[in-house]
């Protein structure tokens, strides 16, 4: 049995608690793996050419330091929601709703994304109707409850590490691939590496997944802090293997104009035959992303909900499936509705800044536990927040000014929000 956490409060029907440590790391890295391979790739190459895998390491460094606050906070409070929840318990309820609203908006943008992704990879000229079908089916599958989730996880993840492996074992063996397409060009700055970094980290945000899933996780103390870093480096060593094959096979300047960057990489290679199963990992990729997405953006939902931050109708929990039934719909029609009209790549600078604000509240947070309560050395979240607030800011200036919008009508909300219920 799970002990009682004093500080988690009873606020009505728990979700079950039925991922183990197995299932919890295959979340993590169906989030992470897809999204950063097939989508980041080009556009993190594009802003920082020859220093991309320079950019990799500093978002790894990052998402090292934001993982391990994570973990220990979602240790001390396993209950759904990630920072929103322990926002609002170690720097009170405006930094937990912030974190919530950032994560929230920012994510769905991420949902519709990599659901476009799969229209894009499968059916180009029908994109984004395919991407509304895969919202539905990856609800439908979710909505059955988070054991389904998990081994659907367990599948795509057995199926895009293989592809991926043909992929960097096909650059690997071809006398056309160049490993001098790997050096340091002097014309680098460190601003556009930061940049890169910036968007990189939309792809390793995917640890979130396994704290926002804190509830559903049985023995949250020894599982969670074991998953998240667990998957995070699985995911680097995947990342690093790729980034190293795209630039020896196309070079920094072919793989930011690259715009199905593997497809490109193994044809330069004369590997055509691998076109094909290319297209069918990158769809299924996106397909796990966008399951673990959903999962994670509906449970933060569930958490705001709970607090009457957003409608409270959306706490319900399904007596059968176990799962927040209504939150997870609610989303999928946001999601559906954004996926019908917006572009990939904008939609990742977005994310990017939302998510790197979210993980700021986190490191803050994470920095005011006691050593009895598992407080990591100050040092990690120190430069977890001062890397994540850096890196927000060297995203691009039309990703930046959106963020900083989205910051300022979330915080509007709350003040209206606020005053509401105090007059009740």
């Amino acid at each position: 049995m799970t002990p009682e956490n004093p500080d988690v409060e009873d606020s009505g029907p728990r979700l079950r608690r039925g991922l183990g440590l197995f299932d919890a790391v295959m979340i993590g890295v169906g989030s992470m793996i897809g999204a950063g391979v097939f989508v980041v790739m080009g556009p993190a190459a594009a802003a920082g050419g020859s220093g991309l895998l320079i950019g990799l390491a500093i978002a790894a460094s990052v998402a090292y330091c934001n993982a391990t606050s994570s973990a220990r906070l979602a240790a001390r409070y396993p209950a759904a929601g990630g920072t929103y929840v322990y926002g609002r318990h170690r720097l009170g309820p405006f930094w937990g709703y912030l974190a919530g609203w950032c994560f929230v908006v920012g994510k769905t943008a991420s949902c519709a994304a990599i659901a476009l992704t799969v229209g894009g990879y499968l059916w180009p000229s029908h994109m984004h109707g395919v991407a509304v079908a895969a919202v539905v089916a990856i609800t439908a599958v979710n909505y059955r409850g988070i054991q389904k989730s998990a081994l659907l996880t367990r599948v795509v993840v057995a199926v895009v590490l293989a592809v991926l492996a043909a992929v960097v074992v096909s650059v690997a063996v071809s006398s056309s691939a160049d490993p001098a397409r790997l050096a340091l060009v002097d014309d680098v700055s460190v601003g556009e590496v930061l940049q890169a970094a910036g968007l990189l980290f939309f792809a390793f945000a995917g640890y979130a997944r396994v704290a926002t899933l804190g509830e559903e996780v049985g023995d949250p103390a020894r599982v969670i802090p074991l998953a998240i870093p667990i998957a995070l480096g699985i995911s680097l060593i995947v990342y690093a293997a790729v980034a190293v094959a795209g630039l020896a096979a196309l070079g920094p300047a072919g793989l930011a104009s690259a715009t199905a960057p593997l497809i490109d990489t193994v044809r330069s290679v004369n590997a055509d035959w691998l076109v094909s199963v290319v297209r069918f990992g990158a769809a299924i990729a996106a397909l796990g992303s966008l399951a673990a997405l959903l999962l994670g953006v509906s449970r933060t939902v569930l958490a705001m909900a709970r607090d009457r931050h957003l409608p409270s109708a959306l706490a319900a929990i399904h007596d059968r499936f176990g799962v927040p039934h209504r939150a997870e719909v609610a989303v999928a029609v946001v999601v559906a509705v954004v996926a019908g009209f917006a572009d990939v790549r904008d939609a990742i600078g977005f994310s990017s800044f939302g998510v790197l604000i979210y993980y700021l509240i986190a490191n803050a947070a994470a920095w005011t536990l006691s050593p009895q309560e598992g407080r990591p050395p100050r040092v990690i979240p120190m430069v977890g927040a001062i890397g994540a607030l850096v890196l927000a800011v060297c995203l691009p200036v039309a990703s930046v000014v959106s963020g900083a919008a989205v910051l300022m009508g979330g915080t509007i909300v709350y003040l209206v929000s606020a005053r509401r219920r105090a007059r009740v």
